[in-house]
């Protein structure tokens, strides 16, 4: 009997790129290859790259040297890239980076299995041209979901699959393999993205923006419920405009009910949303709907609208702030977190001191801050009015530590509040010590998390009550109350 095949899928960058990672992993296992964790024990390691800024390029690359480094010392045979920055620079990746055996692009993602076996077995398959994904699909919305089937869209894997090709965890299982156990999951809402930032190039490498139908949302969140997945987060380039392509930009507020009614599913959140297209009713179902989370991750990058307009975004500090008025109206414990660019092309000091403005007043859980640079094909590469690096690095420097000062007040300002708490680690010698989990105004991995005082009598994937006694930081320090929640008890509100 031929001994298997195995794979292990490194993956780098943000949560829609673990929702292509866990497709391509289904593809992989209905083809009969073995999923291996560790790279050192697979005979290829697919490594899934970030192409946003050049600090994700960068670990993508660190991370497909890592892997070269392991062949010829164990089983490993061939590194593989995969995914934004393979999609965004193709040949000219594979010209720079020698050490890849493979880079692939979206369109060879559907032949994930037969691409691999051919690398294996010391083949080659020439890396594409880049090309302009948005020129893809049609300009107009509406003529967008007829056009798809011809198009590569990772994570848009029907649900209704060929018999033999859907694991076989029953009839609504996606095609997709969850890589780990944790109880929180990301399910892709829709992909590419028609705001045209001029500081942005992922629309060009992941294409126009096309929704998701409501029933493979739906039935893909049944099956991670079957998984045990307590809570799933929504994401792709910009979740306002769900629906838009579908014919109701509403689609959103009445799919969000529905996901909350799902058995075993405790938690929806929704990622990356744009302020300026932040609709009335959207808000009101944020924060008023059982075991959906009143989060609001706010896509801001600036506030002082001469910026904004060089940004090509919408907005200014005062209608900010009357937004996070409203929201805050509805839901006073609301979660928000946002992202800052400084040092943007013509960025004055004032410009600064207006979104300084801004950050004192917000009042924001979590705060990310980038320092400009130049990303190759955008508009903003090519202004004439561009700061020196030691600006942008001082500014830069500047804003963060005034973030990290203003989040650790805000979490002070949660001292006695009641959370509740999603488990996600429990101390393995000695449960009394404590766990660890995340509050409903928390996101994995960015926004910080909920420090229990004890872990006594807790398991990862339960939620628990629990008081705020202090802060560590963003994080929260609680005390446990009445041990956990009944299943479908509101929480976070």
């Amino acid at each position: 009997m031929p001994e298997r095949r195995t794979v292990a899928l490194v993956t780098l960058g943000c949560a829609r790129n673990e929702v292509d990672s866990e497709e391509l992993a289904g593809r992989l296992e209905a083809d009969g290859w073995d999923l291996v964790e560790d790279a050192a024990d697979a005979d290829v390691a697919v490594v899934n790259t970030c192409g946003f800024v050049d600090a994700a390029k960068k670990d993508s690359v660190d991370a497909l040297l890592e892997a070269n480094d392991l062949k010829g010392h164990g089983r490993t045979q061939a590194v593989v890239a995969v995914g934004c920055m393979a999609e965004r620079y193709g040949k000219d990746l594979a010209e720079a980076l020698p050490e890849a055996d493979g880079v692939l692009g979206f369109d060879d993602y559907t032949n994930i299995s037969d691409r691999l076996q051919t690398i294996l077995n010391g083949g080659i398959h020439a890396a594409h041209t880049p090309r302009d994904r948005r020129k893809l699909l049609p300009i107009s919305p509406a003529e967008r979901q007829e056009s798809a089937a011809g198009v590569a869209l990772p994570g848009h894997a029907p649900v209704d699959l060929p018999e033999g090709l859907a694991p076989a965890s029953g009839p609504r299982a996606p095609l997709r393999r969850r890589l780990d156990g944790a109880p929180v999951a990301s399910v892709k809402l829709a992909s590419g993205c028609d705001r045209r930032c001029s500081f942005c190039a992922i629309p060009s490498f992941r294409g126009s923006f096309i929704s998701r139908r409501p029933s493979d949302v739906l039935n893909e969140t049944r099956w991670l419920a079957e998984q045990g997945v307590k809570e799933i987060m929504l994401v792709s380039e910009n979740n306002t405009s769900y629906g838009k392509d579908l014919g109701d930009i509403r689609l959103l507020e009445s799919l969000l009910p529905e996901l909350s009614e799902v058995d075993g599913i405790e938690r929806v959140r929704v990622s990356y949303l744009q302020p300026a297209e932040m609709r009335p009713g959207l808000i009101d179902v944020l924060t008023s709907t059982p075991k959906v989370m009143p989060y609001f991750d706010l896509s801001f990058q600036h506030s002082a609208p001469d910026v904004l307009r060089a940004m090509r975004r919408f907005g200014d500090t005062d209608r900010f702030l009357e937004l996070l008025d409203t929201i805050r109206s509805k839901a006073p414990q609301a979660g928000v977190r946002s992202n800052f660019i400084v040092g943007f092309p013509g960025e004055t000091e004032a410009d600064l001191a207006e979104l300084e403005r801004f950050l004192n007043g917000a009042r924001l859980d979590a705060i990310g801050v980038f320092g400009y640079s130049d990303e190759e094909g955008t508009e903003a590469a090519t202004y004439d009015n561009k700061l020196d690096e030691d600006v942008v690095a001082e500014r830069l420097a500047r804003v963060s530590r005034l973030a990290e000062e203003l989040v650790s007040q805000r979490a002070e300002e949660r001292v006695g509040e009641t959370v509740h708490v999603l488990v996600e680690g429990v101390d393995a010698e000695d449960s009394a010590e404590g766990a660890y989990g995340r509050g409903a105004h928390q996101a994995p991995e960015t926004d910080g998390q909920v420090l229990l005082t004890s872990g006594a009598g807790l398991a990862i994937g339960r939620m628990v009550e629990a008081k705020v006694v202090g802060t560590e930081g963003v994080d929260l320090v609680a005390e446990p109350l009445q041990g956990t929640l009944a299943c479908g008890e509101e929480a976070g509100r």
